[in-house]
């Protein structure tokens, strides 16, 4: 059995064949699916999608992208939904300094205040780190956010960082760009991160891996996401399903 620890299915654009998708990834052997908040505006249909299908859980949290949409609200809104059954971390939180850097002061202080709220309810956290390695890092270490569990959510440090954060006891999740021919740093992550700290994950819709490179991702395309790793490792895609599997029902409590 594969997790696809990071999958946006509950977006508008899966609606209407949501069952295909759903039925695909159990073709593919794809068991389970977290799937991550993103703004509150989003929370309830993560949680319908949770209750309904047994093989579907949740993450709240608000991500840098929608920073405006924190409110003390919203906080306890989070706060509440921690003690669903299905929701099973905090996520998907961190900071972005891609798209905007004039309210960085205000990300790390509303990511800072989401890893309180994770250890409080002892869920672990997804980390949404763009261009904010050092900051993300810093964060992190400084809230002792290891203490409650943390997912590196689509790795695109360096491998030298990727093994900073492994000292330091996080999760590697690495999706559809490790497929990429031209990605040579995130391959050489998938080599050097133990095997018990890697976790699979598609960001579907996006990033989607070769051979759908440029069409919508779905959970059953973390499949190809295992083979390229056990190909860059030497070792079986069993192997590779095994482990990540384990890490994530370690990790997540599924």
């Amino acid at each position: 059995m594969l997790i696809d620890t990071h999958s946006h299915i509950d977006l508008d654009n899966f609606k209407d064949h949501f069952d295909e998708i759903l039925k695909n990834a159990q073709e593919y052997g794809v068991g389970k699916v977290i799937i991550p908040g993103t703004a509150p505006s989003g929370f309830d249909r993560i949680v319908e999608l949770c209750e309904k299908y047994e093989n579907l859980f949740g993450a709240v949290g608000i991500h840098p992208e929608d920073l405006n949409s924190y409110s003390d609200e919203a906080e306890n809104r989070i706060k509440e939904l921690l003690n669903h059954p299905k929701i099973v971390a905090v996520g998907e939180i961190g900071l972005d300094y891609y798209w905007d850097k004039s309210q960085i002061e205000r990300q790390k202080e509303i990511f800072e205040r989401q890893i309180e709220i994770a250890k409080q309810a002892k869920k672990p956290i997804l980390v949404h780190d763009r261009d904010a390695h050092a900051d993300s890092f810093e964060i992190l270490k400084k809230t002792n956010a290891k203490e409650t569990g943390v997912v590196m959510h689509c790795f695109s440090g360096s491998p030298e960082f990727a093994l900073e954060c492994v000292k330091e006891g996080f999760y590697i999740a690495l999706g559809g760009v490790v497929t990429f021919k031209n990605a040579k740093k995130v391959k050489e992550v998938a080599k050097v991160v133990p095997l018990d700290k890697l976790l699979l994950e598609t960001d579907a819709p996006y990033m989607a891996p070769t051979p759908f490179r440029g069409k919508e991702n779905q959970p059953a395309y973390v499949k190809f996401v295992a083979q390229e790793i056990a190909d860059l490792r030497g070792i079986s895609f069993e192997e590779v399903a095994q482990a990540t599997t384990e890490n994530a029902q370690r990790l997540l409590h599924i």
